[in-house]
């Protein structure tokens, strides 16, 4: 039996023979073995992006209003501890290595992939936490109708957007991909949309279901105001909201989905309105439109897909004035990268290309072609890693200048191991 939070993670890696698996049946066995219920509020959150913006904002209001809050989500920057939070703070080795121990003598025989072995050892992590939680908040890994997470019934589920992300296994278009994420919406409980234009199939889908589905700006909306925000929804309005400390023009659509939950929640999960200015202000995310501090700015975003690319591209627009922008980038090659490049190309001048590790890296050189073919005349140079990458923007930038790193999880993984941050 492994011993070490090291060990386990090697171990479960090798337990399926594909990376990616959807279905439910090997994780619902292992789970009726372990006699997985909920005992508590159970909030699902899928969506292409957003989730995990939407999950940190409902962590903080929760902690806030004084609740004991358990959130998983995925994947993790620097740490597996990070997929595992209990009151704000990673579940340490022994936590996380017990809950693996008890899945692994539950499962006899069912070959669970890394994810599934992940979820159902974050829920028996939940499970021995030292009193019992008031509140569970899981972040969909991928899709959501077939997603491990979606075995646990949840009192509500929110799908932030839709858009063309893992089309090799959700389906070629929106209206297939919004059919996959509003698997998690149930018979009877609240469903929250924070897309402004949803798929059909998904509405359909809701309502075949008799799902309490609210959708962004037909049920529930944001409105700025000067310095502040105001939330209008079906459980009413409130006024005079600062902006989310999660930076961007997006998080005001996930601000409002999490409002509309705790409206849906309120007579299980009430919380006050100290708790929702404290916990929106309090809330942070690694890599998330992230801004460093110091001279030349640091930008860190995750993001992986055309739709984040595009945001990522409004959020840079609207930031002060800098003379240049060097792009750290380095993407999986399954992931639409010429759409990505396409997004973000009018706001770099230099891009710093990196090759990143694993079966499903793009190399430095095939996204060099990649920029060629979309007609990217901007310099660009090729790195072994982000590493290198960022050491080169390091040099090259100067203080009134910004770095950018972005394209995928590993990618801004690395350059804040490069510049010594924790997440």
């Amino acid at each position: 039996m492994p011993v070490s939070l090291e060990e386990w993670l090697a171990y479960i890696e090798r337990q399926h023979t594909q990376a990616i698996a959807l279905g439910l049946d090997r994780v619902r066995a292992v789970a009726d073995v372990l006699q997985q219920k909920p005992w508590c509020p159970v909030i699902l959150v899928g969506g292409t992006n957003g989730k995990g913006s939407t999950c940190a904002m409902l962590e903080r209001i929760l902690l806030a209003a004084g609740y004991r809050v358990g959130v998983y989500s995925s994947p993790h920057l620097l740490s597996y501890n990070e997929r595992v939070r209990i009151n704000g703070r990673p579940a340490d080795d022994a936590a996380l290595c017990a809950g693996f121990a008890r899945v692994e003598a539950a499962r006899g025989d069912v070959a669970l992939t890394y994810f599934e072995f992940g979820t159902l050892a974050a829920w028996e992590t939940f499970a021995a936490a030292s009193a019992p939680l008031d509140a569970i908040i899981l972040e969909v890994g991928l899709g959501g109708r077939l997603d491990a997470t979606n075995i646990y019934e949840p009192d509500c589920a929110i799908v932030t957007t839709v858009d063309l992300d893992h089309m090799d296994f959700l389906g070629p278009t929106r209206e297939a991909i919004g059919f996959e994420k509003a698997g998690i919406f149930r018979p009877g409980k609240p469903a929250i949309c924070g897309d402004r234009a949803p798929p059909q199939s998904l509405l359909d889908h809701a309502a075949s279901l008799g799902a309490e589905l609210q959708v962004f700006g037909r049920d529930f909306e944001a409105l700025r105001q000067d310095g502040q925000w105001q939330f209008k929804g079906r459980g009413g309005n409130r006024s005079g909201l600062a902006y989310p400390a999660l930076r961007g023009e997006n998080q005001l659509a996930n601000a409002s989905c999490v409002l509309t939950a705790l409206d849906a929640l309120r007579d299980r999960l009430p919380v006050a309105m100290q708790d929702i200015r404290r916990g929106l202000l309090e809330a942070e995310l690694p890599g998330r439109f992230q801004v460093l501090p110091g001279r030349p700015t640091i930008v860190l975003d995750v993001a992986h897909n055309p739709q984040a690319a595009r945001v990522l591209a409004a959020n840079l627009g609207n930031m002060a004035f800098h003379p240049r922008t060097f792009a750290v980038f380095g993407m999986l090659r399954d992931k639409d990268i010429a759409a990505v490049v396409q997004a973000v190309k009018h706001r770099v001048d230099v891009w710093l290309l990196a090759s990143l590790e694993g079966p499903r890296a793009a190399s430095a050189d095939d996204l060099d072609a990649i920029l060629a073919a979309e007609g990217v005349e901007s310099r660009v140079e090729c790195f072994a890693s982000p590493l290198v990458a960022v050491q080169r923007a390091q040099e090259l930038a100067d203080e009134n200048d910004r770095i950018v790193a972005f394209g995928s999880f590993l990618t801004v993984a690395e350059t804040m191991r490069a510049l010594g941050r924790q997440p």
